[in-house]
């Protein structure tokens, strides 16, 4: 009996925290938690007892410095699939498979991202400027940012080019057009990469495209720069919102995606005067809606279709694969939203937002607030970023719910920011993007943070400048989602558990 009323007791008190909250911190044990934790743990309570919550252990929130590598895409037998890997992670080769690797310096993340969105939100706006191979800049606002985008240019996929086959490592974008890889013998100048410097002159499937070449004046369409001229040979420019650049020869080539699926004549650019914030890896595999991009170039074999999971953590890999007909069964688990008709005159893809919940709660915001601007998704974007209204109430709406946790200093632009060195484990509130057709994304626990420390772990969202401004859904809020681009058919499809 006197047992019996001990534990009574125990779920009264647990009852008494969940409505104080910020009575308890410590459960005894060792265990630290939040008072709600404590009153769940108290009263055997889980993470059921608070559905729209994520219950987290702390340690998890960091990166490992081990490789857990996914032998292959899951349902993908038959399709051409890429391992995908994080640059900065122990995966990438570019970090010396793995050992010693460079931790990852989230402050330079946070920066080339913005770099990045600057970029996006300019090039939507307007073009301008010129470059050539000798570096000539033919007007006064050069380097000119045209809507080209490198930023932190987080996930890698390693290809085949040209006979015999050289393996290269580019950074795959949503938001770019032209392939692109540096070439020797580097006319100007080019950069250090981790793999040997591609040399045509090695391949025999190697060829440059002329300038009276329809192709050297459509290439305006995927770079943003009109073409240019050398020896007969046409050239590209392309300059990132960074001011990194790469300039070079329009060319073709052999692509070799997977044993079966071997492409002639892809074209890329050849660079041959790269500078900027390339560090490691060959150069940029595009897969925007331009019709220059890996997406448009191999839409015979693939209709247009490709898909990609990126993993929860930088240790972990995920993948890109290509070809709608090799989905099987799982292509109905995918939930697809129609690309906005925004999405008109630009590679960008443009989703109709229309909705965020917090802790299992819609957040009080008229649709006109994401409609005035439109939302693209984004690969190479890390954190989203919200029209300031819609920003507004998602942060006090998570803060509300985070308000037994210690606030710390802001970090860039991240301005949430949470003290945990005290707790073994929180509750987190669940966070869902909803989008038109009434499809919802719920962010995995690895999208909501991002940590530099236990002692400063931060919500990963960030707002614009005015609401005018365009929307970006980043890739932190896609991590484990498998992300399906169906272009032909116009629409982007999610289906969660796509990679871990």
């Amino acid at each position: 009996m006197q047992n019996q009323t001990k534990k009574q007791s125990k779920r009264a008190e647990a009852s008494d925290y969940t409505d104080n909250p910020k009575k308890c911190t410590d459960c005894g044990g060792g265990v630290r938690t939040s008072a709600v934790g404590c009153a769940l743990q108290e009263g055997k309570g889980t993470a059921e007892n608070r559905p729209h919550h994520h219950l987290v252990q702390i340690n998890s929130l960091l990166a490992s410095n081990v490789c857990h590598s996914i032998a292959e895409a899951p349902h993908q037998k038959k399709a051409a699939s890429l391992k995908v890997v994080h640059r900065h992670g122990p995966c990438s080769h570019l970090n010396k498979n793995g050992e010693n690797h460079t931790p990852i310096d989230h402050a330079k993340i946070l920066e080339e991202d913005q770099f990045r969105v600057n970029s996006i939100h300019y090039g939507l706006s307007k073009k301008s400027g010129d470059l050539d191979l000798q570096g000539s800049k033919t007007d006064s606002t050069v380097p000119a940012k045209s809507g080209q985008t490198i930023g932190s240019a987080n996930y890698i996929v390693t290809v085949g080019l040209g006979t015999p086959k050289k393996q290269l490592s580019l950074v795959f974008d949503t938001g770019s057009g032209l392939t692109w890889t540096q070439c020797e013998p580097c006319v100007r100048y080019c950069y250090k990469q981790q793999e040997p410097i591609f040399q045509p002159l090695q391949s025999t499937s190697y060829a440059n495209i002329s300038c009276a070449s329809d192709l050297c004046d459509a290439i305006e369409s995927s770079t943003g720069r009109s073409p240019g001229c050398t020896s007969s040979t046409c050239t590209y420019a392309i300059v990132y919102g960074d001011n990194s650049f790469s300039v070079g020869y329009l060319s073709k080539e052999r692509l070799t995606l997977a044993s079966s699926d071997v492409f002639e004549n892809f074209y890329f650019g050849c660079g041959q005067y790269n500078r900027g914030l390339f560090r490691g890896f060959a150069g940029l595999l595009g897969l925007s809606r331009d019709q220059f991009s890996l997406v448009g170039q191999t839409a015979k074999k693939y209709d247009q279709y490709f898909s990609y999971c990126l993993p929860s953590s930088p240790s972990k890999t995920g993948y890109l694969s290509f070809g709608y007909n090799n989905y099987g069964r799982r292509r109905k688990a995918v939930k697809f939203t129609p690309l906005s008709s925004l999405n008109e005159d630009t590679q960008f893809y443009f989703l109709d937002m229309t909705g965020i919940s917090v802790g299992g709660k819609t957040m009080p915001i008229a649709t006109s607030v994401f409609s005035t601007a439109g939302t693209i998704i984004d690969s190479g974007t890390v954190i989203t970023r919200l029209p300031p209204k819609a920003y507004d109430a998602v942060r006090k709406a998570f803060r509300e719910l985070m308000s037994d946790y210690p606030l710390t200093e802001s970090a860039s632009i991240l301005d949430t920011c949470y003290d945990f060195s005290n707790y073994d484990s929180i509750f987190i509130p669940k966070i869902s993007f909803f989008f038109r057709g009434g499809v919802e994304v719920e962010v995995d626990i690895s999208g909501i943070f991002i940590a530099a420390s236990v002692s400063q772990v931060c919500l990963a969202l960030a707002g614009n400048s005015d609401d005018s401004v365009v929307g970006i859904f980043g890739n932190i809020q896609q991590l484990t989602w498998e992300v399906a681009y169906d272009v032909g058919r116009g629409r982007v499809g999610f289906s969660p558990s796509g990679c871990q």
